[in-house]
């Protein structure tokens, strides 16, 4: 990250507050930046790609940041937008589908989760990870955001949703994410990777 933060410090700012700003955000969140874009792309250098982006996004949006929401605010929301574009993107890539919270969505995935337990904290991290990549845009940034301790009105300032939608959708996902994680809706690659990183 310092590297990243070097390289922003070169770039010359509309205003010393542009900069000010951003050097308090990337330290105060640079590990919920982290664990962010850990949780929008599984792939290591890809993700290094995907946190350069966002810090950069970030250091831009302070030029607009006028103090109607607050920083914590701020920060989720100008990340999060940059992992969904992120995700829209790779889709486009990747031929696998995400998945939404309707029933028969639900029904047509394929179980393919190897014999062997995630009984090692790591791997279940990781599991779970993969099952929260596996989301809709949308859905994914609620329930980061509420994995980072947000509650239902940041979450819903920063999504455009109402706190009661967030509510529900978050009691929908959790539900959906404990039965994914209980039957091991993992597709074959990811078992595969995770078996080869062993």
């Amino acid at each position: 990250m310092s590297a990243i933060v070097s390289a922003i410090e070169t770039i010359p700012a509309e205003s010393s507050s542009q900069n000010e700003l951003y050097q308090e955000a990337a330290q105060t969140y640079a590990a919920a930046l982290e664990r962010l874009a850990r949780a929008y792309e599984a792939d290591p250098d890809i993700r290094r790609d995907l946190l350069q982006e966002i810090h950069v996004a970030l250091w831009r949006s302070f030029q607009l940041f006028d103090g109607r929401c607050s920083m914590h605010t701020w920060i989720y929301r100008v990340a999060h937008n940059v992992g969904a574009s992120h995700v829209i993107q790779q889709k486009r890539a990747r031929s696998q589908a995400l998945v939404g919270l309707e029933e028969d969505e639900l029904e047509n995935l394929p179980d393919t989760r190897s014999g062997q337990s995630a009984a090692d904290r790591s791997y279940a991290l990781n599991d779970l990870l993969a099952l929260i990549q596996r989301l809709k845009p949308l859905d994914r940034q609620v329930i980061l955001a509420y994995l980072e301790g947000l509650d239902a009105a940041s979450i819903g300032e920063i999504t455009g949703i109402s706190a009661g939608n967030v509510a529900t959708k978050i009691h929908r996902i959790k539900a959906l994410l404990a039965r994914w994680f209980n039957q091991g809706k993992l597709n074959q690659g990811e078992v595969a990777a995770r078996g080869s990183s062993q």
